[in-house]
């Protein structure tokens, strides 16, 4: 609440003295007479009016000045237009130097917005939504947003695959999902929690990639040398696979199961018995 004291030898005086004090119209202003004028005896000396004149902060004024001093302390000069609309109320930035005030994808403009909403709202009163845009960034991105959905939705239906976007404030979420809404055959979802929710944009219809002839699929492979294996593990021949060889025999029939060697039978070269005495290319016949 802004508030001045004013006087005047009548009410109207102290009333426009208040109003000159606080830089406002006499319409624009409420006021509280404190003291009538009184005059003394014999009329030699009188006492002035004093009233109080106020007026109440609404909670757009207070967002207005909260941005002016934040501005202020960042050094940067803008000149702030107020459109206002029932409970939505528009503050408009406008000057040189702004950039710093929208930051990366709007991340500073869009902090700066949240915390003069919640300096507007701490007062009594009805909820107002506070907007702050700078140089018309809010069109610009909003249509930005708008073109990258739908070409994201055409192309989902035309593959059939789904793709998740970067990211976003529930402002721009509710474009993507607007603007996908506009393509047949595709549709978006928010996924994850604050503040990293972003969209999944999808078809309605993916389609189903069969698999190929002749080949192998991802399921059939096994580790290992000897090239593709089936589920059996043996590999894919039209003969049947061998019977596991049987290592655990006794040494009887591995007696009676092994043919006699001949040592006739051996190479010259081997025969212990005839190349005993031999140099070693001498065992060689040619």
């Amino acid at each position: 609440m802004k508030e001045a004291i004013g006087t005047g030898k009548t009410v109207d005086d102290a009333i426009n003295k208040g109003c000159e004090e606080l830089g406002l119209t006499r319409e624009a202003v409420q006021f509280e007479i404190l003291e009538l004028p009184k005059k003394g005896f014999f009329g030699l000396s009188t006492s002035p009016a004093k009233v109080r004149v106020f007026v109440e902060k609404s909670k757009v004024d207070a967002a207005v000045e909260y941005v002016t001093e934040i501005l202020e302390v960042m050094g940067v000069h803008a000149n702030i237009t107020v459109k206002q609309e029932g409970s939505n109320a528009e503050l408009l930035l406008e000057g040189e130097g702004l950039g710093v005030i929208i930051g990366r994808r709007g991340e500073t403009l869009d902090a700066l917005q949240y915390l003069s909403g919640l300096v507007a709202n701490r007062l009594e009163g009805d909820y107002v939504k506070i907007t702050l845009d700078s140089g018309n960034y809010r069109e610009k991105r909003e249509k930005t947003i708008e073109a990258l959905a739908i070409k994201i939705a055409k192309n989902a239906v035309k593959t059939g695959r789904s793709s998740t976007l970067e990211p976003m404030n529930s402002y721009e979420r509710r474009i993507i999902h607007a603007a996908v809404s506009q393509i047949e055959g595709a549709t978006s979802a928010s996924i994850g929690e604050e503040p990293n929710r972003r969209v999944v944009i999808s078809s309605t219809n993916p389609r189903k990639y069969p698999p190929r002839e002749g080949g192998r699929g991802r399921n059939d492979r096994r580790p290992g040398r000897g090239g593709n294996r089936g589920r059996d593990g043996y590999q894919n021949r039209d003969h049947a696979p061998r019977a596991p060889r049987d290592f655990k025999r006794s040494d009887e029939e591995k007696t009676s199961a092994a043919p006699a060697a001949d040592p006739s039978s051996r190479p010259a070269a081997t025969r212990p018995e005839e190349g005993k005495d031999l140099p070693l290319y001498g065992k060689i016949e040619i």
